[in-house]
């Protein structure tokens, strides 16, 4: 029975999570209290990024993971959600 090792090192992988920072950076960056469905309408329709895998609640998870000396966020007080901007 042949094994098949896999070797790869993950490099699409990476470059495909750094083009998504990279978007959201410069969104964010352009159009600063901006919420997290502003960001994932601006990838899917004007960036034609269609599988990008981010929903408006993945947004939520994915920018305090990878972006948070970044980008922040401020709670909008009248309807609870959160309001992304750069990081001071």
């Amino acid at each position: 029975m042949n094994m098949i090792t896999m070797k790869g090192y993950g490099v699409q992988k990476q470059a495909r999570l750094n083009r998504l920072k990279n978007e959201i950076i410069e969104y964010v960056s352009s159009r600063p209290q901006c919420s997290a469905a502003d960001i994932v309408d601006h990838l899917s329709n004007e960036r034609k990024m269609r599988n990008h895998g981010l929903t408006t609640r993945k947004v939520g998870f994915f920018i305090p993971r990878y972006l948070s000396e970044l980008i922040g966020f401020t709670l909008d007080n009248s309807t609870g959600k959160r309001l992304y901007h750069l990081a001071a």
